[in-house]
This record gives C-alpha cells, structure tokens and sequence, in this order.
C-alpha cells in the first residue's frame, strides 16, 4: 500500500467557517500576535489568552468538517495516510483521519504552564463545557493552559513530521502559504522523485520544481487530486 504524506494549513478549514489567523480579517488583525500567542503574552496577561482560546474553542465546537476533511479521511481505504498538519482544530479527526500529527498543538486538549509539552499534563477538554479559566489547574499543580504551541516555542512533532517522509510515495500540501516554519521546511525532506501535489487556491511561492499546482480550494481540489491524479 503507497504512502501518502498530506500537509495542511489554515486554507483546509476555512471552506468549514472557521476563521483564519493570517491574510486580510485574519484574527491577527484583531488581536496582536504577542499578546495572544506568545509565552510573553500569556506571562503578562493570562486571563486574556485563556479567553481568545475560549472563543476559538466554542467557534470550533459550530463547524463541521468539510468535504475536503472528509476526502483526506477516504484515502485511507486505498492508501497508508499520514496527515501532518499546522491546525489546532480536529476537524481532519472528526471527518475520520486516523494518523494525525499536529505541529501546532490541538486546540480541544490544555496543558501545564510549566511544561506544556509533557504529555503526563496534557488532558481533553469536556465538549461543550470546554472553556478555561484562571484557577483551573493541571495534575502538576500549575495553572492549565491552551495545549498551542505558541511563537518562540518548540515545535516538539517535527520530528516526527519529518521521520513520516522516509518512506513516503506521494506529498501532498493543501492550503498552506509555505511561509510558517519550521512547518514549510518539509517540503525539503521529501526524497527525490515523489510526486508533489499542491492544493492552494492562491499562488503560492514553491522554490522546488516538479510540483504539480491545483489551483482550487481544499474541496475542489481533494476531488481534482484523486480523479485525476490517484486514480490511474
């Protein structure tokens, strides 16, 4: 069974309602990225951060995933599917991914304050009672935080993204600017000779050659990519 890596970003999602970070109404435009994504931030006001999280939270909880999700999903039962991904929602897991690693944390799960990335901390918000609030504490004692990897952190899966492309057959990107590392540097440990597919309805700066561009949305183009690409 061929091995198909998938990489996704915000541009998967959006076509389910949910807002951007970056681009024109991104909610960087309305909350400044040290204030809200940054160890710094979240030290000088944690009760703000806790809250944007909240928010995104409960706007998660109202969408569903897409047809695109749901395509990723359905390559399972032809191929080996690894989807890396720079989303925090669970949207590909809802839609059926079963092999899923987040670069950037998972927006459902909270964390210790003071060590975000040991997993003993990590736990799963109740749905739909999944908001945090000051005093909330994790198993070590700290206060819970958003489990995100935020600006100025590790990036702890990375490596795990790249062991995922030893072996890989076929790479797929889908609606991410390749401007986010270490995230777009993937595209530089795909072996020789992989075909690599990009999904974007918007041009999209690719340095290497040989990339086959669909230029639509995830949806539309998930249905380009499998008839007219996965299927012979």
């Amino acid at each position: 069974m061929k091995k198909i890596v998938i990489l996704t970003g915000a541009g998967m999602s959006v076509e389910s309602g949910l807002s951007t970070f970056r681009g024109g109404g991104g909610l960087w435009d309305n909350y400044p990225v040290d204030m809200v994504a940054t160890p710094e931030g979240y030290a000088a006001n944690p009760g703000l951060v806790l809250e944007f999280y909240n928010k995104r939270r409960s706007e998660l909880l109202n969408v569903e995933p897409n047809e695109g999700h749901r395509l990723v999903a359905s390559l399972e039962d032809n191929f080996n599917v690894t989807v890396v991904t720079q989303n925090v929602d669970d949207l590909h897991e809802r839609a059926g991914s079963t092999n899923v690693i987040h670069l950037h944390g998972e927006l459902m799960k909270a964390c210790s304050s003071r060590e975000p990335h040991n997993l003993n901390y990590v736990c799963t918000l109740p749905s739909p009672d999944s908001e945090l609030h000051i005093g909330d504490k994790a198993a070590d004692g700290t206060q819970l935080r958003p489990y995100i990897v935020w600006f100025g952190e590790d990036v702890p899966l990375m490596c795990d993204a790249i062991q995922a492309l030893d072996d890989v057959d076929i790479f797929v990107i889908i609606g991410t600017s390749l401007n986010v590392y270490p995230a777009a540097g993937l595209l530089n440990y795909v072996p020789a000779g992989v075909p690599i597919y990009l999904i974007d309805p918007n041009d999209v700066n690719v340095t290497r050659r040989g990339v086959v561009v669909i230029k639509k949305g995830a949806s539309e183009g998930m249905r380009v990519l499998i008839d007219e690409y996965l299927s012979k």
